[in-house]
């Protein structure tokens, strides 16, 4: 039986310019980027890559209508290796190129096409969020479905991660917050889940550790200090794209899909909504398994006794950035029930990787709290 992988060969370099000589960027690579990110930082360094934006396809998280027209895009050349060099929505879109055929993304996505690897992925995150650069998910909106959806096959790993923390000084404020809270949920849920063992929960424990060690420095010393945290944020990152890419993630995930699928809440912030309701819920449902140790663990890692874990978290996230609620972003009342059924339906994957397997009911329970 398997218990753990890591495919993807892990790199990390001072600066891009180390990063390019070292791979040889040139006229056979098609680069996927974040604009901003590229005309800082890559431009000046004049490469012959085929180089394009993700936002030449669209604003946001990416739908299966980005990755068409972005898969139509590369098929136009003869480049023999993908580079994506931005956040999770970059690495996401990238990871598709690098199957074999011409298949619509939805065909993929609901694996009615069969699914071959035909050329290599060299992925360099520029957010301390998702992780993607190590595992075997992508996720995309299914614009017919009206909910995201998570592709996870082996075929999709990146062949190379490349850390540059350089890269993380142009995040926004807010960004960095929900991308570094979205990578604590990636370790913690990776923790609890069915699928977890001595090696995942190793990287998970470690994520869990840099992540709120980070938080507390920054809420004793201001936001600002982030930015002599850069490094250990994006490898506390990679630690939990490891741990969930092997471990997978669980109900904070799965949840959090209609609300940026309705509302186009990002990734990263859509999960913190759900986060600390979602892990109280497990507690209350099941609290003498695997959580027991969880919170004995949070207890030591936040200064408090392990029956304050949760309470504790919220607060330090609410220093880091405050949460809203549900209403906010224009979810409506009557949508709670159609929300939870949606999961249900189109989530098992996730809801089976839960600690606790929610039923349509316990979900709707969850977003009338936080509506």
């Amino acid at each position: 039986m398997k218990i753990f992988q890591q495919k993807s060969r892990i790199q990390k370099f001072e600066d891009v310019r180390q990063f390019v000589e070292e791979y040889q960027l040139g006229k056979d690579d098609f680069i996927l980027a974040s604009k901003s990110i590229y005309e800082r930082y890559f431009a000046p360094l004049s490469l012959e890559a085929h180089v394009v934006y993700k936002s030449q396809y669209g604003k946001g998280e990416p739908t299966d209508a980005m990755v068409d027209g972005l898969m139509e895009d590369f098929a136009k050349t003869q480049c023999k290796r993908i580079v994506a060099i931005g956040g999770g929505a970059v690495i996401d879109m990238a990871k598709i190129l690098v199957l074999e055929g011409t298949y619509k993304t939805e065909d993929i996505f609901l694996r009615k096409v069969p699914l071959k690897k035909a050329r290599p992925l060299i992925a360099v995150p520029t957010t301390c969020g998702a992780g993607s650069e190590v595992s075997n998910v992508s996720i995309a909106e299914l614009t017919n479905l009206h909910t995201k959806l998570g592709l996870a096959v082996d075929e999709i790993y990146a062949d190379e991660a490349v850390l540059i923390p350089e890269l993380l000084r142009e995040l926004p404020y807010s960004f960095f917050a929900t991308s570094a809270i979205d990578a604590f949920i990636h370790a913690i849920e990776s923790y609890v889940s069915p699928k977890a063992n001595l090696y995942t929960e190793m990287f998970s424990m470690k994520a869990m550790e840099m992540i709120v060690g980070g938080f507390r420095k920054m809420a004793e010393h201001g936001k600002e200090y982030r930015m002599e945290l850069l490094d250990e944020f994006l490898t506390a990152s990679n630690l939990a794209g490891i741990a969930f890419g092997n471990a997978g993630t669980g109900a904070v995930h799965a949840m959090s899909y209609p609300l940026s699928g309705v509302y186009h809440v990002t990734h990263g912030e859509a999960n913190y909504q759900f986060l600390v309701a979602v892990f109280e819920t497990y507690q209350q449902l099941n609290p003498d398994g695997k959580i027991r140790q969880l919170n004995h663990f949070l207890g030591g890692l936040l200064g408090c006794d392990e029956s304050l874990a949760y309470q504790e978290l919220e607060k330090l996230l609410d220093v880091i950035i405050a949460r809203r609620q549900l209403r906010e972003y224009g979810m409506k009342e009557g949508e709670i029930e159609e929300f939870a059924k949606s999961v249900e339906k189109s989530q098992t994957r996730l809801l089976n990787q839960s600690y606790v397997k929610f039923s349509w009911q316990q979900m709707a329970e969850i977003y009338r709290r936080l509506y």
